[in-house]
């Protein structure tokens, strides 16, 4: 399993073996605020690296999530619907988003490391 890489639109990809699970990141679940629902994919599309994927509403405001990365949603976190407090928990691991089986792994070094993503949100 690779690092977290990073994308503008704080969205996080990890990368295992050719499919990179995807979420919001720690920085964006805190911008949000409490999360109150989440919608989610469907599983089996093709998506482009930069295309809408997911929509989460706070209380706060509603964001859109995007994908890393191009390829196939091969997986949903369906827990989500029911618990989309999750995210304001453990944003960076449990409550992810979808898996994308990649097709162009290429495009993983278009994002950023946590090093540099931690410059870019100005920590």
């Amino acid at each position: 399993m690779s690092e977290l890489r990073f994308s503008e639109e704080h969205q996080w990809a990890m990368n295992d073996h050719g499919v990179v699970t995807v979420g919001i990141s720690e920085f964006a679940q805190d911008q949000l605020g409490d999360v109150v629902f989440v919608e989610l994919p469907e599983e089996d599309i093709e998506v482009q690296a930069g295309e809408k994927i997911a929509t989460v509403e706070s209380v706060k405001t509603a964001s859109e999530v995007y994908a890393p990365v191009s390829g196939r949603i091969i997986n949903v976190n369906r827990d989500l619907n029911d618990a989309p407090e999750a995210i304001n928990e453990d944003p960076e691991s449990s409550a992810w988003f979808v898996k994308i089986e990649m097709s162009d792994p290429a495009e993983l070094d278009s994002l950023m490391s946590v090093e540099e993503y931690i410059d870019h949100v100005g920590d």
